[in-house]
């Protein structure tokens, strides 16, 4: 049977709650030690093929793994590349958000940046691939991450020290985890690139400058990256980017309308589809939308929220896309909640239950609005 091909009108960023099974084996194998790897393999593999047919049971047409695999949505990835290593520190250095800080794991540099043809997260396509109906989607985190998310006192290789010859290399380790994904099977990759948003958020402009580094430069580089990864991607190959002010147990990191990188986000990235965050003033009005070119591109404005339970209503979401086409043809738009449900594997604070009502409220929507999914 040929699978459904993307955009499609409903859609999710990908990550899901962990089911207890899954929170359980992870601890028994990795704090415990009373599991091994082979045994929590089995353990995620059962619970990814049970969160395969929820999707699809919903009436998704893209299916992920729920990152079930993975402790964060961004490090695991990072982690597995060449070159990298991730430190844990005092807790007292982890990433603040509102309220709470994230786990103090520390993405370093430690050599020559490259994607290695055994990265873990192609098995993890695969086994999406060989267990759904539908159209496989892995998200992996977006090259802006690998910037963004390094301070330079962690970056050992002298020639990394140039801005430009570090940002090329995470170009080039880019593109070609795009071939590899590719080859595995892939044709529809989506990557987060969330840092588009949070250089729109004054404190983190601040905090970028104060390092001595422009953030509209960085802007226009990260589209750049962007842009260089993807370019050359076979023309069956549908390239998404999820865009947000941070998502880890509920909370947000940074806030700001998308004004200072709307330009860039649609017009230098070459991206086929984007997901943004809408669900809060946090994200600013809708205006920026009026910068998408007209043509084959989408978004997915995030009006459902993914950080806690209250449900939206369908009405809610009519009147949020009536204002949303007064900007962006109606027929370039689609629906996806804000975020992930667990950008980390603690999740966010909503029951499975909310969950699955939130993503069959996407069809739902998709449905009433433009016909079909």
């Amino acid at each position: 049977m040929t699978q459904p091909t993307p955009p499609f009108r409903a859609d999710h960023v990908g990550s899901l709650l962990r089911p207890q099974s899954v929170v359980d084996a992870r601890k028994a194998a990795l704090q415990d030690r009373s599991m091994n790897a082979e045994e929590l393999r089995k353990v995620e593999d059962e619970a990814i093929k049970d969160v395969i047919r929820l999707q699809e049971e919903i009436g998704l047409k893209a299916v992920t793994d729920g990152e079930y695999r993975r402790s964060f949505w961004h490090y695991d990835f990072m982690g597995m590349l060449d070159g990298f290593e991730m430190e844990e520190r005092d807790p007292e250095e982890g990433v603040q958000f509102a309220g709470v800080k994230l786990r103090p794991l520390f993405p370093t540099v430690k050599g020559k940046l490259g994607f290695p043809d055994d990265h873990p997260m192609l098995d993890h396509f695969r086994f999406v691939a060989a267990n759904t109906k539908v159209c496989p989607k892995i998200s992996i985190p977006g090259p802006s991450c690998v910037h963004f998310r390094v301070a330079q006192d962690d970056i050992a290789p002298k020639q990394y020290h140039d801005v430009e010859a570090f940002t090329a290399d995470i170009a080039a380790t880019y593109k070609r985890a795009v071939q590899k994904f590719y080859e595995a099977g892939c044709r529809y990759l989506q990557m987060d690139d969330i840092f588009f948003a949070y250089l729109c958020d004054p404190k983190h402009r601040a905090a970028k400058a104060a390092l001595g580094q422009d953030p509209d430069w960085l802007i226009d580089r990260y589209a750049w990256m962007m842009n260089e990864a993807i370019k050359d991607r076979p023309a069956d190959m549908v390239i998404g980017m999820h865009m947000c002010r941070g998502n880890f147990r509920s909370t947000h990191a940074a806030e700001g309308a998308y004004d200072l990188a709307a330009d860039a986000v649609f017009n230098k990235t070459g991206v086929d589809i984007f997901f943004m965050e809408y669900d809060t003033d946090r994200a600013g009005g809708l205006e920026p939308l009026r910068l998408l070119a007209k043509g084959k591109q989408r978004v997915l404005p995030g009006f459902i929220t993914t950080k806690t339970g209250e449900m939206e209503t369908l009405d809610q979401l009519r009147a949020k896309f009536d204002e949303a086409a007064k900007y962006a043809d109606l027929d370039q738009l689609g629906i996806a909640p804000q975020c992930g449900f667990a950008s980390t594997e603690e999740g966010n604070a909503v029951a499975h239950d909310d969950q699955r009502r939130k993503l069959e409220l996407v069809v739902k929507t998709a449905e009433a609005i433009w016909g079909g999914v």
